[in-house]
């Protein structure tokens, strides 16, 4: 049984995640008073789980020549996540998110950035097929670093490589959005999985009905969907009419800050442990697979909410590594 549900420790390890997105450092409050600082990034999240539960995994980033960055860089390493491809930059000081927990532990964020200017400037890291590369965020649609990002998306596509988009638009961007729709196509275009919020497409189409959405913004691009809606159930929709709804996994709440964050890390957990590949993905999942990457990122989002940190703990990564 085991054989027919994850693939052999063997294959497993034989692919890698890559991930490109942005670092920050986590600053979180309770009511008006920091209760906690960690470094996070919502790529940068899901790598760090990754890395916990055994995952080889490269991160694509930059940082600022400073003490967050240093930390950021360390952290990285500790859990196990690849830096060489994390630019530090002399001049720059490193971003900082403020993420403020109301009485639900839900955040909301200001973010601080002192860069003196966007810019993004890595050498290729190594992409096989059927490795997955891990998007998303206004990282993704910057126009400023936009022609770097695509360029390395393209190449893992045509590598092939499985491509995971995590919409994940902040309403400190809403402002943006017209002048963002056509990297954001093309973002949809280029992936085989996209997942987004509704409060995602509510800010980007005014719209929360993951049917609509999927009919009217997605399909044309990407036929593999999953909407989340906070404690309701998420929707799945796929090729060929595929249509599921999955109710949200009961959990002791202590922070909501990486919980889609560590789905998106759940979800590519299961990729890898089930030995789902590109091609098996183009071809189109069966309701099983659905089901068991959906129970795999429900278990990592809800572990993550568990505490007041944006990952997974190391000890759940090391359970996960003995599946």
């Amino acid at each position: 049984m085991l054989r027919r549900i994850f693939a052999s420790k063997i294959d497993y390890f034989m692919r890698k995640v890559i991930g490109i997105g942005e670092t920050v450092l986590d600053i979180i409050f309770q009511g008006d008073q920091p209760v906690s600082a960690v470094p996070g990034g919502s790529t940068f999240n899901a790598l760090i789980s990754l890395g916990r539960s055994g995952v080889p995994a490269t991160f694509i980033s930059e940082t600022g020549n400073d003490r967050v960055g240093r930390r950021i860089i360390s952290f990285l390493e500790e859990n196990h996540v690849d830096t060489s491809n994390v630019n530090v930059y002399p001049e720059s000081k490193s971003p900082l998110s403020l993420a403020f927990l109301n009485e639900q532990n839900d955040a909301e964020y200001l973010f601080y950035k002192d860069h003196p200017r966007d810019r993004l400037d890595f050498s290729y890291p190594e992409v096989n097929e059927d490795d997955i590369v891990l998007f998303g965020s206004y990282y993704a649609l910057n126009p400023v670093i936009r022609p770097q990002v695509l360029a390395f998306l393209q190449y893992a596509h045509q590598r092939g490589a499985i491509l995971y988009y995590d919409v994940n638009f902040r309403a400190s961007h809403q402002h943006e959005v017209m002048k963002l729709t056509a990297n954001f196509l093309e973002n949809l275009e280029l992936a085989d999985i996209v997942r987004g919020s509704h409060e995602d497409f509510n800010i980007l189409f005014r719209m929360t009905d993951a049917d609509t959405i999927y009919r009217t913004h997605v399909s044309f691009y990407c036929k593999k969907f999953i909407c989340t809606c906070g404690k309701e159930p998420l929707v799945v929709r796929a090729e060929d009419g595929f249509r599921k709804e999955y109710a949200v996994t009961p959990t002791d709440v202590v922070s909501t800050i990486g919980a889609g964050d560590n789905f998106n890390a759940g979800f590519v957990f299961g990729l890898l442990k089930q030995g789902i590949t590109s091609s098996m993905v183009t071809d189109g999942l069966t309701e099983e697979q659905w089901d068991r990457l959906i129970n795999s990122a429900q278990l990592f989002s809800a572990e993550c909410c568990r505490s007041i940190n944006n990952s997974v703990s190391p000890e759940f990564g090391k359970q996960m590594q003995g599946l």
